[in-house]
């Protein structure tokens, strides 16, 4: 289960970091800093639209991952989660 205030915290984490930090360099940073939980930071626009985030802010947005079953997915339910992916947001640049 991933509580609210985790999800907070990792979110107020994200928007600390610098943009310019790579996908990778920010999951290992997150996990280092949440040690045990399970965190995927990818593009925002790889995520299914279906999806509906569970935490946004400016930088990213947040949902919940399931690992408890043989494939890895996204799910609403908090009791179910397992971990977090971070779908980092970007700014259009014209």
């Amino acid at each position: 289960m991933i509580n609210p205030e985790l999800v907070a915290r990792v979110a107020e984490v994200v928007a600390g970091t610098p943009a310019s930090l790579s996908d990778g360099d920010l999951q290992r940073a997150l996990r280092e800093h949440f040690a045990g939980l399970r965190v995927v930071v990818c593009n925002d626009d790889d995520v299914p639209p279906r999806v509906s985030p569970v935490f946004a802010n400016v930088r990213c947005n947040l949902y919940y991952l399931d690992a408890s079953e043989h494939c890895v997915t996204l799910t609403g339910d908090a009791g179910a989660a397992s971990g977090l992916v971070v779908g980092r947001l970007t700014e259009d640049v014209d």
